[in-house]
């Protein structure tokens, strides 16, 4: 069961032994150069709409040349013949690019710990920027990595979406923790934590200010949850001793993805933070999602089809022992 979302999951290590005759991928082996005279975000070059990078030397924000949203659309509602059927909205918003860093062939993985916290620095500035526009009340950190995950560039990049309604993963999480302080007048993440470290078989690594673990209701085969181990909800809120560290443990998961089949190892990342709505949120605790495709070898990955379309979502391998694989591979860093 998934409290964050209010769904079950089907677990099912036993599939893993399946013979498997799909579709599989190549291997990422292609080197990449410290700086690319074709690539869109390398500093100087022209963007797909003409527009030239600058000369940037560290992190670099720009709105994206294709953003999904938009400031200026109307926030107005259609809803024909007024039966709740044939219903739209207007959602204003924004949709950032963001840089990591000048060298084209890092990834979080190869950056160092310095190197990054100049990026958490930066995920903070944009986060209170936006929260602080007027119809802004969420604030999406996410990136794609990897080709496997429909990253269009394999420069060191995010994307930072802003909109004027909540979406709906954020939705689900903000309600269910907001019923779970209202049933046990405590936070869900925190005493979630909490039975964790008493069990220690999901763990993956930790530090003084945050905790990765493979949540007990894993759905991707070595997906990972962060979490600050201090209760606050946002970027902002955290001290200059937890920017280093939510660095650090960046780095640490990203390093340790790139072990399990010795490639650059591909995921969708993102971080969910507390709405910007102008409403106290005392239920929400900071934490990111890390959702890695591959299962069983570099070329082979998780589909989520079929009955995890149709029906409940569905994991070929138990939470424990992709935790435990991934502990062990975390200390040999």
């Amino acid at each position: 069961m998934n409290p964050l979302a209010g769904e079950w999951v089907l677990v099912s290590p036993h599939r893993a032994l399946r013979p498997w005759q799909g579709q599989v991928d190549k291997i990422a082996t292609e080197r990449q150069p410290e700086y690319d005279p074709t690539c869109y975000l390398c500093p100087g070059n022209a963007r797909a709409g003409g527009v030239h990078n600058p000369a940037y030397t560290g992190t670099f924000v720009f709105e994206n040349d294709f953003a999904a949203l938009k400031p200026n659309v109307p926030h107005e509602r259609v809803d024909i013949d007024g039966k709740g059927l044939l219903v739209a909205e207007g959602e204003p918003g924004s949709c950032r690019v963001m840089c990591f860093s000048p060298r084209h062939d890092l990834t979080l993985a190869t950056m160092t710990v310095p190197e990054i916290e100049v990026v958490v620095r930066t995920w903070t500035a944009q986060f209170e920027e936006l929260c602080a526009l007027p119809q802004i009340q969420h604030v999406q950190i996410f990136e794609n990595r990897g080709a496997m995950m429909g990253a269009s560039n394999p420069h060191p990049h995010c994307q930072i979406w802003s909109t004027a309604s909540i979406p709906v993963v954020p939705s689900r999480e903000l309600a269910c923790q907001q019923a779970y302080l209202a049933e046990h007048q405590g936070c869900l993440l925190c005493e979630y934590l909490e039975l964790e470290r008493r069990q220690q078989v999901r763990l993956v690594c930790e530090n003084a200010g945050f905790v990765a673990l493979v949540p007990y209701w894993a759905v991707w085969p070595f997906e990972i949850l962060i979490c600050s181990a201090r209760h606050a909800g946002t970027l902002p809120e955290f001290t200059g001793d937890e920017a280093s560290q939510l660095a650090d443990i960046l780095k640490r998961v990203t390093s340790t993805y790139n072990k399990v089949f010795e490639v650059p190892f591909p995921y969708s990342m993102g971080f969910h933070q507390s709405p910007c709505d102008g409403n106290p949120h005392p239920e929400w605790h900071f934490h990111a999602h890390f959702y890695p495709p591959l299962l069983r070898s570099a070329t082979i990955r998780k589909f989520m089809v079929g009955f995890e379309m149709l029906g409940t979502p569905q994991r070929d391998i138990t939470a424990e022992i992709a935790a435990e694989r991934l502990r062990g591979l975390c200390a040999e860093l």
